[in-house]
């Protein structure tokens, strides 16, 4: 298999015939993008499981959108990597979760005056937090033994 390839081809998922369906598996497809995007630069959205949705969306409407998406250099290897295997890198998880603690946690206690508000973040923030941690890690590929290393 080639690795810019997803494993899965669009024609695994069935792509929709009536073209009311498909304009609206597209257009909720270009929607999960633009949340995807938005979550680039708000903490408390996540974009990987929007663009994972958009993915999804555009199989079953545009194998055109689709490939650019599974294929796009720097979004195309996360969703290629849970379409293969349901895991998240455990550097990326501790990237996105250390990143959610800052920045909410300077929201909450510096930016945002009111209680309720500021709960509402913590919940938010501990629930994605709780849903990160819950996915596998992916599996660390086997390293080479170094020259000098002994096995005791």
């Amino acid at each position: 298999m080639n690795p810019t390839q997803d494993p899965r081809s669009p024609n695994e998922l069935p792509l929709i015939r009536h073209r009311g369906l498909r304009t609206l598996w597209l257009a909720t497809g270009i929607l999960m993008v633009v949340l995807g995007l938005i979550g680039v630069f708000l903490p408390v959205m996540p974009t990987t499981p929007f663009l994972i949705l958009a993915a999804a969306c555009f199989a079953r409407s545009s194998p055109r959108f689709y490939d650019a998406l599974v294929n796009h250099p720097v979004v195309g290897p996360p969703i290629r990597q849970w379409r293969a295997t349901g895991t998240i890198p455990k550097r990326v998880k501790i990237l996105a979760i250390s990143l959610m603690v800052v920045t909410l946690g300077s929201s909450i206690v510096f930016f945002v005056p009111l209680v309720p508000v500021k709960i509402g973040l913590a919940v938010i923030g501990l629930g994605v937090i709780t849903w990160m941690l819950r996915i596998p890690n992916t599996p660390e590929p086997p390293t080479a033994p170094q020259e000098g290393d002994s096995k005791s």
